[in-house]
């Protein structure tokens, strides 16, 4: 959709709009508009009148766009219901323009009956050519640039009726708050006037002095019928005007000069305002909401699944609803890399508070929403067991004992089980198909796409609310809480310690660096209310090594997040290494896209893992640590002497977990990216040791299992030397954890010290690994954390 929420104009004291639109010449057509470039983007928008004697009801507007530009619009009364809402796009060398009208924040129709509506329809005036010097540009009139030059078309009335019964207008006599929007994803269709698209990546507001962008008669109708060029005659005026609608406006303006304006947007207040739509961000705004909580769930990415709004996936799979639309999204990926689904251990939470070792009801709580399988086809087989089982008699052979995994999550010693996961109907299901949806059902929880929250709103220990780019949501972008409201902040190991950061809260050389940034500096806090706290430390993540009989870099419909460019590969002649899983997305088994197709059944209704074994080490140091090893089918890369069999390819991977005292420190640079300042993997010389040991005893066996071969590493080296040659960059699991983790930046019922209102609920709590993949784990860490927010006093 383009807009989600009205402007409102607001009497403040001191100025709120940071932009005003002013007077310019387009090179190209000559015509002087009023409007604004976006500084971010690029693009200008801007708009003329005729003469206000003339009574018209026509203006020109346009739109200027870089070429990288997917589609950009506006909205010149800055709301998105009941309003004129223009768009445009390239197709190819040509420009599609399309008008639209929303009734509801969905997407804005096509609005076929403009004739009816506005008067007359878009009409092409004619095309002209962009200076040498400018960019590629579509012009609309509502007009926009692009291609190899522009298209002007007539315009629009500046009053139409609503669906409501009333009339809605541009205030062409006095100042308004015109939107523009802009896209870096595409539209469905480019050649249709009447695609769908997603919502815009970004918008915003500016003011606009209405009563000056007006031209003589003579030189409004040389332009409306494609004229170019020719003298401008605003009219300078100076106007103070108070709508006939609240709220006010006062405006003392010139033709180029606004002197004073005292605007701002209406934002709408929220008892909980929770940032991350990762699994814990989706279990906490799901249980705040049910428990009756006015909640607004942030999200900086864009539609994820077909719960989302998500479209895209294989076209083999076109016109169905999709197990996955997107390959990363959400915080850490977890909604579509392997959707390995494994519930916590009581083992994993022993460096926890005392308080919440009684963690297995909140597991049972995500149980109940999300029920994990071993078999995710609908028809109850498993499919491609052939590296499972070769995998199995080489486990056997050194005491590994067959379980079903999470029907025994403490019972993981020299176990194995069939891989599980959180599929539901033969598809990804996870928090977006459970928590999301039984939120979103509420009238009391809003979700927004595309809010890159920048800072908190502090003073002190009270957080007031959130700064965001969406600046539909409140001036300058900012989301304020209702009395007594709460901020939970579930951005992911990353980006909860980047927020934090230029929040003032952390190392005081991550707020230095925040306080230098131009944007992030005037935000902080005073200096005397920062919080000095180790954000970003403790971080640790699995280290990993492939060993390759082969396995899937492609986790079917969804392609596997860690990128390992050294593997465990082995082979044998009973392997069905799936084409390697190379024609996948595009061209799959015609037989298994028609058994997934009909019933969500067969090879593509499961991931691309088959089965997980466990097994505890002591290091040298004493202590104790857990390794995990997963078995797929296929291999990313083979590095041999040996001939091989493509097709006979299999993988199994070894994660360090549990126990590991390897730790790293994540931050920021001068640009406010969150990065790793310290890589956290083997900067204990003991969790490498250990790793190497749990290889050579994992293939220690290979001989006594007949056509089985280890192909990498081969015998032109050692494990040893493999692992110490291995890529440091491709021992990353993408299983970040740790970086505000309990009990050192936030205190047991995860609120963060030294704050009133704020808390954490995501990954980076977590202080330590768990023994499998911690998706599941954060789940019921933020059924916990969710019941203790709102167990505590004070609250909303």
């Amino acid at each position: 959709m383009l807009l989600r929420l009205a402007v409102g104009v607001l009497t403040l004291v001191g100025p709120a709009f940071s932009q005003l639109g002013t007077a310019y010449t387009d090179p190209d057509n000559g015509i002087t508009f009023w409007g604004l470039t976006d500084a971010v983007h690029g693009v200008t928008f801007g708009y003329v009148f005729p003469p206000l004697a003339d009574n018209s009801t026509e203006f020109i507007g346009e739109i200027v766009a870089p070429i990288a530009t997917e589609w950009a619009g506006v909205s010149p009364t800055g709301t998105m219901l009941q309003s004129l809402l223009l768009v445009a796009w390239a197709n190819g060398n040509s420009i599609v323009r399309s008008a639209r009208y929303a009734t509801d924040y969905v997407q804005p129709v096509y609005a076929i009956a403009l004739c009816i509506i506005f008067g007359n329809a878009l009409t092409l005036l004619q095309v002209h050519s962009p200076s040498p010097s400018s960019q590629t540009f579509l012009q609309l009139k509502s007009t926009l640039h692009t291609g190899n030059g522009f298209i002007a078309a007539k315009t629009a009335s500046v009053a139409w009726p609503t669906t409501t019964g009333g009339t809605n207008s541009i205030p062409i006599s006095s100042f308004g708050a015109p939107a523009w929007t802009f896209s870096s994803v595409p539209v469905d269709d480019p050649s249709d006037p009447n695609s769908t698209f997603q919502e815009h990546t970004d918008f915003g507001f500016y003011g606009l002095d209405f009563s000056s962008a007006h031209v003589d008669h003579d030189t409004y109708i040389n332009w409306a019928n494609g004229g170019t060029g020719g003298p401008a005659t605003p009219t300078t005026t100076t106007t103070s005007t108070t709508p006939t609608s609240t709220p006010t406006v006062t405006v003392s303006v010139t033709s180029t000069t606004i002197t004073r304006i005292l605007m701002a947007i209406q934002a709408t207040p929220y008892d909980y305002i929770v940032v991350g739509a990762g699994p814990g961000g989706l279990v906490t705004a799901d249980r705040l909401s049910e428990a009756g909580k006015k909640v607004l769930l942030l999200e900086r990415g864009g539609p994820a699944t077909w719960e989302t709004g998500g479209t895209y996936g294989p076209t083999w799979a076109a016109g169905h609803n999709k197990p996955c639309s997107r390959i990363a999204t959400r915080s850490g990926g977890a909604k579509c890399s392997q959707d390995a689904f494994l519930v916590a251990e009581l083992q994993s939470m022993e460096r926890w508070p005392a308080s919440w070792g009684n963690h297995s009801p909140y597991t049972n709580k995500v149980l109940a929403r999300l029920p994990s399988t071993d078999a995710p086809s609908t028809d109850g087989k498993r499919y491609l067991e052939q590296s499972a089982n070769v995998a199995a008699q080489l486990l056997n052979y050194q005491g590994y004992r067959q379980l079903t995994i999470n029907d025994h999550p403490d019972d993981k010693e020299h176990a194995y089980g069939y891989s599980s996961f959180d599929f539901i109907g033969g598809k990804r299901g996870g928090p977006v198909a459970t928590y999301y949806k039984s939120a979103k059902a509420r009238p009391n929880f809003t979700y927004r796409q595309y809010a890159y929250v920048q800072n908190l709103v502090r003073n002190g220990s009270q957080i007031s609310g959130v700064q965001t780019n969406d600046t539909s949501l409140g001036p300058d972008g900012i989301i304020p809480l209702n009395p007594n409201g709460r901020i939970v902040l579930s951005a992911g190991t990353f980006g909860t310690s980047r927020i934090l950061f230029r929040s003032g809260i952390g190392p005081t050389d991550m707020i230095t660096l925040a306080k230098n940034d131009a944007t992030a500096g005037p935000r902080l806090p005073l200096q005397s209310q920062w919080i000095n706290l180790p954000v970003g430390y403790n971080v640790s993540d699995n280290p990993s090594i492939n060993v390759s009989h082969g396995y899937s870099m492609y986790s079917y419909i969804c392609v596997n997040l860690n990128v390992f460019h050294k593997q465990l590969v082995f082979t044998h002649p009973s392997i069905d290494a799936y084409d390697n899983w190379a024609q996948v997305w595009s061209n799959p088994r015609p037989a298994d896209v028609a058994q997934y197709l009909k019933d969500f059944s067969g090879v593509l209704a499961s991931s691309s893992p088959r089965l997980n074994f466990w097994r505890a080490l002591s290091g040298t140091d004493g202590k104790t640590r857990w390794v995990q090893g997963t078995v797929r089918p296929g291999a990313a890369s083979v590095t041999t002497v040996y001939p091989y069999n493509i097709s006979q390819i299999f993988t199994i991977t070894l994660y360090l977990s549990t126990g590991i005292t390897s730790r790293g420190r994540v931050g920021i640079d001068a640009a406010m990216t969150a990065r790793p300042l310290v890589n956290p993997w083997f900067t204990d010389p003991v969790d490498k040791a250990v790793l190497v040991q749990a290889i050579n005893d994992l293939i220690l066996n290979v001989n006594n299992i007949p056509g089985l071969t280890l192909i990498t590493p081969d015998n032109t080296t050692t494990v040893t030397d493999y692992v110490n040659d291995y890529d440091p960059g491709s021992l990353c699991s993408n299983h970040w954890v740790g970086s505000a983790s309990i009990g050192s930046v936030v205190d047991e019922n995860a609120k963060v010290f030294n704050t009133d209102n704020l808390f954490v609920v995501d990954a980076s709590v977590v202080p330590q690994l768990p023994m499998g993949n911690p998706h599941g784990m954060i789940m019921s860490m933020a059924e916990q954390a969710v019941t203790r927010i709102l167990a505590l006093a004070g609250g909303p």
